[in-house]
């Protein structure tokens, strides 16, 4: 198992050195309310030379298919051919809220996407009649067409999915999945759906990328660490309506939801702090990297015993400075070389 650091636009460069230095596989861009993920990517590939950069994850209502394939054509050609794709069609509230864009339909507007991505950056000419996205040469007779230099290999698309019927469609047309509120047993019932749609592609699972991001934080006391994330959960679990947000779902599923219920009637009545306070500690713990090293590895040998091939230390989560982070990041890598799973 690998590492990747998820950064945060602050002090994007920094950290995506650091990482490189501490021998991190990948630096991912979080794209949300901050920060936007390709200024951020376009920042680190000039700053480094060799890390793989991944948008973690775009967002699917916030560009055309064009637009994103020639994102992607730019930031592969700036970074030396080093980056990948991560797409995501968000959630309803923030599809339809923020970009203005309708939620309906998500798994066959991702699919008709994809395909119209890569096609774009093979160089080609693209025309595309779908049902969600239509192409045409129209009266100019210009096609969708991308002059900037074609990748010299395939540029991988990683998504990112919670549900079942999402899982499989990863594993049917991507490269890789992201997950996100991930502990180990979620997943190997993940990666169970994913090699459903990747027997289904006529695939199996070489070079497939099982890529969840753990919020982390370290300190001796795991409680202290589990504080320090707790703005990130209150974040997540906040976003939209109570009912539409995936966050919430997967709380519910494992077993929270009245505490959840409890946490957004005092986020909703302004207690912010109130809310940090009712997220569940047990539910911060399992699905995170918190605690002194030896704890962290223990838990690295558990994501990579259940399938995980890289592991985002997701070090825009924690409550810290830049000093902190730089700080996870190197305690990140104490703790995989500890791990024994370290390769």
């Amino acid at each position: 198992m690998r590492l990747a650091a998820n950064l945060t636009y602050e002090g994007a460069g920094d950290l995506a050195r650091a990482a490189e230095r501490l021998g991190y596989a990948m630096v991912l861009a979080p794209e949300g309310y901050r920060s936007d993920a390709a200024s951020v990517l376009g920042l680190v590939a000039g700053q480094t030379s060799t890390i793989a950069l991944a948008s973690g994850v775009m967002q699917i209502p916030g560009r055309p298919p064009g637009m994103a394939a020639l994102t992607a054509a730019t930031l592969d050609a700036l970074s030396g051919g080093r980056f990948r794709l991560g797409l995501g069609v968000s959630n309803p509230d923030v599809s339809q809220g923020w970009y203005g864009v309708p939620f309906g339909a998500p798994l066959a507007r991702t699919r008709e996407y994809v395909e119209i991505v890569r096609r774009a950056l093979t160089g080609d000419p693209v025309t595309f009649e779908g049902r969600h996205f239509r192409l045409s040469a129209g009266d100019s007779g210009a096609p969708l067409h991308l002059l900037t230099e074609p990748p010299g290999r395939r540029v991988p698309v990683y998504l990112a999915a919670v549900g079942p019927r999402a899982l499989r469609l990863a594993g049917e047309i991507a490269d890789g999945w992201i997950g996100v509120f991930t502990s180990p047993e979620a997943v190997a019932d993940a990666l169970v759906e994913i090699r459903g749609g990747r027997r289904s592609a006529g695939l199996d699972m070489s070079g497939f990328e099982v890529l969840p991001s753990l919020p982390t934080a370290i300190a001796d006391d795991p409680d202290t660490a589990v504080d320090a994330l707790r703005g990130q959960y209150v974040y997540l679990l906040g976003i939209g309506d109570l009912e539409r947000n995936f966050y919430c779902a997967m709380a519910r599923r494992m077993g929270f939801g009245d505490a959840i219920t409890v946490m957004r009637e005092r986020l909703a009545a302004g207690d912010r702090a109130g809310a940090a306070a009712a997220v569940p500690p047990d539910l911060i713990d399992r699905t995170a990297l918190v605690g002194p090293v030896p704890r962290i590895a223990e838990r690295m040998r558990a994501y990579a015993d259940a399938g995980v091939t890289t592991l985002g230390v997701m070090v825009s989560a924690a409550a810290t400075s830049l000093d902190g982070r730089l700080e996870i990041l190197a305690a990140a890598a104490e703790a995989l070389e500890l791990s024994g799973k370290a390769g």
